[in-house]
């Protein structure tokens, strides 16, 4: 049975995954799991030099050049050591995605489109993490810059399992648990691997028969079906739509998860699933978790967040979506979506703090 063609991000990285990802992935885990056997003080500098080969090999010379330089202008903006101007910094070099004449030049260097978007979405990626390793050296005094210093920024922007989707590590946390030395033993390894390998390809299957056979992608994009479907029929497919999204990221996320446990990192939570959620905060704090930590600790915690003034924390919401928006393209249709969202939370937050009055807790 043909399979829904319509969803993208599913049919892309799988087409990736199985041409060369996956078997670049299986590189980095024999290469860390030698490291770690063998020469685990000198393990980081292993996985940094193996993530840019792959870099080097998948996305060429130019590739792995843009993304060296927007290391190496992040580490240098951070040198100021000031978070206004390292956050000035990775918004322009967010921009440059979207100027067209420098995507056209991009397009060039490539013979198809995917091998284009495969660098886009790279560099959006790492656009993040040189952004979390820049504020935490702007943070971090002169005593500790020695574990703040480029070879590190390298290191972490390289690191092979989150290179080209994620999930987020901040640099803080990767830092910690890449420096700690832990006794290393092949057999609870194994058993780690292969429990996770079981997991993973449970639900890859259930991925697989949704998108074989819901075709929920493809009734989404023509308006007829839509417009003659009832109001239960059209929230089933947007459950179904969302369940789809909830799987898929099981299966995207998973992967680099179980590989940052057997490198001894630990990775963020998978997402939780969307059917136990009843608010926008806990969609937010634990579909991905990575990215709501990075938006917590860099903008929303330092804008003020929930200690600041009503209105304070009114601008500090409004500016995270309004990045998440930005990152994700900032087309037209993610403003009113991050919108909505911050809507549905800023509700929801004025509803409890309501809810905490005494006088109404009486009254309840």
């Amino acid at each position: 049975m043909p399979q829904d063609p319509m969803d993208f991000e599913w049919s892309y990285w799988i087409e990736w995954g199985r041409e060369r990802i996956l078997w670049l992935l299986a590189g980095h885990l024999l290469v860390s799991q030698v490291s770690r056997l063998l020469v685990e003080k000198y393990k980081p500098w292993c996985l940094m030099v193996y993530g840019m080969a792959a870099c080097w090999l998948l996305l060429g010379i130019k590739g792995f050049a843009v993304i060296l330089l927007h290391a190496a202008i992040s580490f240098a903006v951070a040198q100021f050591q000031l978070s206004l101007l390292t956050w000035l910094c990775s918004l322009i070099l967010l921009s440059t995605l979207r100027i067209p004449t420098v995507e056209e030049t991009k397009r060039k260097w490539y013979d198809t489109e995917n091998e284009y978007y495969l660098l886009l979405f790279t560099v959006s990626v790492r656009c993040l993490f040189c952004t979390s390793f820049s504020l935490e050296y702007c943070w971090h005094g002169p005593t500790q810059k020695s574990s703040h210093s480029f070879p590190w920024m390298l290191a972490y922007v390289f690191y092979y399992p989150t290179f080209h989707n994620g999930p987020l590590l901040n640099f803080d946390e990767f830092s910690k648990q890449m420096r700690r030395q832990e006794a290393f033993s092949v057999k609870s390894n194994l058993s780690i691997l292969i429990v996770g390998l079981i997991r993973i390809f449970f639900w890859w299957c259930l991925a697989e028969l949704m998108i074989h056979l819901m075709y929920i992608h493809a009734l989404y994009s023509s308006a007829l079906p839509l417009e003659s479907a009832s109001y239960w029929a059209l929230g089933g497919l947007a459950l179904a739509q969302v369940l789809f999204f909830y799987v898929k990221y099981l299966v995207l996320y998973g992967v680099p998860a179980l590989l940052l446990q057997m490198d001894g990192l630990k990775p963020p939570a998978l997402p939780c699933c969307v059917s136990l959620m009843h608010s926008f905060t806990k969609m937010w704090r634990s579909f991905d978790v990575g990215l709501h930590r990075f938006l917590v600790r860099y903008i929303y915690v330092p804008m003020g967040g929930s200690q600041s003034s009503l209105l304070g924390m009114l601008f500090s919401t409004a500016l995270t979506f309004a990045f998440v928006s930005y990152w994700h393209g900032g087309q037209s249709y993610l403003w009113y979506w991050g919108a909505l969202n911050w809507f549905g939370v800023i509700v929801e937050s004025g509803i409890k703090r309501i809810l905490s009055i005494s006088l109404i807790q009486d009254l309840i």
